[in-house]
């Protein structure tokens, strides 16, 4: 570390000078052997990448052993970049892993991730192939005698690592296993480890012995072996405690926060319900509410079944009080309870809920019937001891599946931590008392904010093809009936001090922004806008998403251009240099080799057979969605469309290339098979954009007020802030006054404000040859789809003009998008298809095509790039002779 900087606030300066970005590729035998249902995100491969890079040998300040510390949000997938960090170490050649953590319900939920195919949890790949080589995840009771192929883990708690070491039985480990063996600790809730670290001052000479000698015991495996690595994962650290903060500056490798972790739109939208109700009549509130969201779930086709958290302060005993007086509310249930709940709201998303009951024909009767079959006894599920049953643990840690019907959960505090669950939708707060004092919030406030935190974990869904079904997708459509399936409602009596704390609370964690940063906004279009032929006729031209089926190929060079391949046999040559010795001044140069070219088919078709077995790629029905008129494996190794004609050159001693033995054809086929997987997989994608464009009428594309909900604060500061408003005068700008701006107002980033700005200039010259000129900025109205690929793009503005005194009434529509400088190169992509789109665009036939042209332009901003932007847009509209 330099300049006084912790290891985090280095690796944040080197990040964003884009020094990370080559270690951000991530290893192909990470992603192949990691379970493709969960896509590494953004943070994760931030995550790893940073790692890659502590562990290379760029890195000039790398402590041994390495002792690092991934402090990442509740619910941000720690667990999976865990998974993917094993999948690294095993590449440097770690066989021995050692995960332990506080609790035994973490083990069993690890163990199911790591260990159990079945689960719908499970992190790993089928098969794991390193280097053409099956591998296997082994649990193990210690390392003596293991498969050093495998990836062998031994599964513990704190604890009992100690009690095992220190009181061995048969099978057990020993301080003798950690001699002369590289091992990898794996830390998971690691806070807990730092009992010692935190508290030593505080502690009693028999505390501090207990925790030194489990502390110790962790330390003493640890640092046996400088080749080791320890590796901590956790949520909560305490950095404001200075001994914690000490101890970890030079150990944090990567931090991801509940406020990043929201702001990137993985978690949901937390919303605090307060009312005058009484406990069991917040709890059917939170009932009607879970119903109603499995009915908006089920009109979409939506896989779902929403669960209530019915949270106790203090003893299981109120905890069973409360489950039996809401089972036996749910039993004596009737439409007047309904009813009441309806008369307690007045507007919010419960009168929405009431409005969908009532137009899908939803009467209070058949809601009664319902409430109290889905709600019933059996599906209701008390969690309140570390003894409860195997079966009941498996039961609350397989909410999200299909086969489990559980609605409700009751608790004191067993699901605090190491809880995975994406349903929780609704939180209700059994008890009415406060624990803040002075200001600071006490220990309840502060476990019901992380309670929150862990259940405004996202529920996947998607709708379009083109979103992301891990991310919220209505922050700027909060009016959307599907919007309620993105929020959390916690229920609590109506205490506006208790409310102000929780709320207090819940920023403080990052999981809520500040009232103040909400905002709801609003665009029309303009009345006069409306009344004009343009609003009426115009058409805005788009182009779709389709799957790319690739119809078109009929042999392997229709996919792979280049089909000759080469091979360099191993020729057992050793060669000695100095260290400060030129080879050509030893006149020691590289001995000649001699090449010989084959037909792949020349090899026997067994061992091509053989060697293509090993790689996972050419199973047939893999092989099919390349070369859909593929009629067999056979006619793939042997057919002249295939790999019959395939070439490769071979290069080695002439002796050897002439006489070759059926290992060196093995290696041969093998190399050419890896290199020829990698070059179709890379030669074409699953989807493309089409090159035809449709036209939508622009009164129907765009249609109604747009009303979103936005977060100010990000980093761009004139993001939310109207034009109007800005006190910016720069940017200033009144657009009711600019018939040519379709919308009322401007919300958008500074570099869209300094565009529109532009554009106003531009305007006197513009009028001289066209009419009809309108400035559409796209409120998610719209999606461009790459052609190479299908990538899914919003442009941010569209521009629509007519052409003067022509013939043929010549149309121009122009895609523009402004972009701040540090997404210039991340979105350099979008730049690219943007001036693809004149050259390569059709109308499809239903439009005279010849009195159409679509046109994208190069990126708008204001500092850097504003000049190539306005020679492209002047050359486009012909605006300089």
């Amino acid at each position: 570390m330099s300049n006084g900087q912790t290891l985090v606030e280095e690796l944040n300066s080197i990040s964003r000078r884009g020094f990370l970005n080559q270690y951000k590729k991530i290893p192909g035998f990470v992603l192949k052997n990691l379970n493709q249902k969960f896509l590494m995100r953004e943070y994760q491969t931030e995550g790893l990448a940073r790692l890659v890079y502590y562990l290379s040998g760029d890195n000039t300040d790398k402590k041994e052993p390495v002792h690092l510390l991934f402090h990442m949000a509740t619910g941000s997938g720690k667990t999976f970049l865990m998974a993917s960090n094993i999948l690294y170490l095993y590449s440097l050649g770690f066989r021995n892993f050692i995960f332990f953590v506080n609790s035994t319900t973490i083990i069993k939920k690890t163990k199911a991730n790591f260990l159990d195919k079945s689960s719908p949890k499970y992190l790993f790949s089928e098969q794991l192939m390193f280097d053409d080589k099956e591998v296997f995840i082994q649990e193990v009771d210690n390392f003596e005698g293991v498969n050093q192929d495998n990836i062998n883990i031994l599964f513990t708690t704190i604890q009992g690592l100690h009690s095992r070491i220190w009181t061995p039985q048969e099978n057990s480990i020993t301080l003798e296993d950690f001699k002369n063996k590289r091992i990898a600790f794996l830390s998971d809730e690691a806070h807990h480890i730092n009992a010692l670290t935190k508290n030593f001052d505080k502690m009693s000479k028999e505390e501090r012995e207990e925790s030194t000698s489990w502390e110790n015991t962790v330390n003493k495996t640890f640092l046996s072996d400088n080749r080791n690595i320890m590796l901590e994962y956790t949520a909560t650290i305490d950095l404001e405690n200075s001994a914690i903060r000490k101890k970890y500056e030079d150990k944090i490798i990567y931090q991801y926060t509940l406020k990043e972790f929201r702001e990137d739109k993985y978690s949901k939208d937390v919303e605090i319900m307060q009312s005058d109700l009484s406990i069991m009549e917040r709890a059917l509130q939170a009932v009607i509410l879970s119903q109603y969201r499995r009915k908006i779930a089920e009109k979409y086709k939506i896989q779902l079944k929403p669960v209530i958290l019915i949270k106790a302060q203090k003893t299981i005993a109120q905890s069973e009080e409360a489950e039996k007086n809401f089972k036996e509310m749910i039993k004596k249930l009737t439409a007047s309870d309904i009813k009441k709940i309806k008369r307690s709201n007045t507007n919010g998303i419960i009168t929405k809920a009431f409005t969908f009951f009532e137009e899908s024909g939803v009467t209070y009767e058949n809601l009664v019937r319902e409430i109290k079959e889905d709600f019933s006894e059996e599906k209701c599920l008390s969690v309140n001891s570390k003894a409860d049953s195997e079966e009941k643990q498996i039961k609350v840690n397989t909410l999200e599946a299909e086969h489990n019907e559980i609605r409700v959960i009751f608790t004191v505090n067993m699901l605090n931590e190491g809880w995975d669950v994406l349903n929780l939708f609704d939180i209700v707060r059994l008890y009415e008392t406060r624990d803040t004092r002075h200001g600071k919030a006490g220990k309840t406030t502060v476990s019901e904010a992380q309670l929150i935190g862990r259940g405004a974990r996202y529920y996947p869904f998607v709708l379009d093809k083109d979103d992301d079904k891990f991310k919220r997708k209505y922050d700027e459509d909060v009016k959307n009936e599907l919007r309620v399936l993105e929020e959390l409602h916690y229920h609590s009596l109506n205490d506006s001090r208790y409310i102000a704390e929780i709320k207090a609370e819940l920023v403080k964690s990052g999981i809520a922004p500040p009232d103040d940063k909400r905002k709801q906004i609003t665009v029309s279009v303009k009345d006069e806008i409306k009344k004009s032929r343009f609003w009426k006729n115009g058409l805005l031209f788009i182009n779709e998403q389709k799957k790319n089926n690739r119809d078109k190929v009929k042999q392997m060079k229709d996919l792979v251009s280049q089909t000759i391949f080469q091979h360099k046999l191993k020729i057992g040559k050793t060669v000695e240099t100095a260290v400060f010795e030129e080879e050509a001044q030893n006149g020691r140069q590289e001995q000649a080799l001699d090449k010989r070219t084959i037909k792949f088919n020349e090899i026997e078709r067994h061992i091509n057979r053989k060697a293509l077995d090993k790689i996972n790629f050419y199973r047939f029905s893999n092989l099919k969605k390349y070369f859909p008129s593929m009629k067999s494996i056979e006619e793939f190794l042997t057919s002249g469309s295939y790999l019959g004609e395939v070439e490769v050159e071979i290069y080695g001693l002439r002796e050897r290339i002439d006489s070759l033995n059926n290992h060196d054809k093995y290696e041969i086929s093998l190399g050419v098979f890896k290199e020829l997987a990698e070059k179709i997989e890379n030669s074409t994608t699953e989807y493309i954009g089409t090159k035809e464009f449709k036209g939508y009428n622009i009164c129907k594309i765009v249609g109604s007020p747009k009303s979103s909900e936005i977060l100010l604060g990000g980093d761009d500061k004139e993001f939310g802030i109207a034009m109007s408003e800005t006190t910016k005068d720069d940017l200033r700008l009144n657009l009711k006054d600019f018939d040519w701006y379709m919308y009322d107002e401007n919300y958008g980033t500074s570099e869209e404000k300094y565009f529109v700005h532009f554009f106003r200039h531009a305007m006197e010259e513009i009028k001289k040859k066209y009419s009809d000129i309108y400035l559409l900025r796209n409120e998610r109205i719209f999606k461009l789809y790459r052609f190479s690929d299908g990538r899914a793009f919003e442009p941010d503005f569209v521009l629509f003009l007519t052409e003067k005194g022509t013939q043929k009434d010549m149309s121009l529509q122009l895609f523009i998008e402004p972009k701040g400088q540090h997404l210039l190169k991340t979105d350099q992509w979008k730049e690219d298809f943007l001036k693809e789109i004149e050259s390569q665009f059709t109308i499809v036939t239903l439009f005279e095509s010849e009195k159409y042209r679509l046109i994208g332009l190069p990126f708008y901003n204001e500092s850097l790039k504003k000049q190539e932007f306005k020679e492209s847009f002047e050359s486009a509209l012909v605006l300089k002779e």
